[in-house]
């Protein structure tokens, strides 16, 4: 009978949490489907729970990439970020490169709101352009 409840609690939980899951790739998982390597992936969404991070919409960044003006409907929304590996992503808080400026090397960022802006801002919802570059 345990067993039984414990196989129906365990099927429970695939069933409720399954696909809610979204954890940060590392570095070098950082490429499109075919296999294309890419700069950095941008996502709207994060989470309190770490591997609930780097969820929602995706905005794959190209290696060179100049942005000065983000793309429709993504200026101010980011939330997770992950950088490819020998890869640097330079991002502004204004529209054409204006404001504060944060440079982000290779790595995963799964919540930019513990990222400081200035003295009491953080990086969340604030990335307006970017810059991205691959060795």
């Amino acid at each position: 009978m345990a067993s039984a409840l414990l196989v129906t609690l365990v099927a429970l939980v695939a069933v409720l949490g399954g696909g809610v899951e979204a954890q940060c790739p590392s570095p070098s998982e950082v490429h499109t489907a075919n296999g294309t390597r890419l700069c950095a992936l941008l996502y709207t969404d994060d989470s309190p729970y770490y591997d609930q991070c780097c969820a929602g919409a995706v905005l794959e960044v190209e290696p060179g990439s100049d942005v000065p003006y983000m793309p429709y409907r993504w200026s101010g929304r980011t939330s997770s970020l992950v950088v490819g590996t020998r890869c640097e992503l330079n991002v502004w808080s204004r529209r054409g490169k204006e404001g504060d400026t944060r440079r982000f090397s290779a790595g995963a960022v799964p919540r930019l709101q513990e990222v400081h802006r200035g003295l009491f801002g953080d990086w969340d919802n604030a990335i307006r352009g970017y810059y991205c570059t691959c060795k």
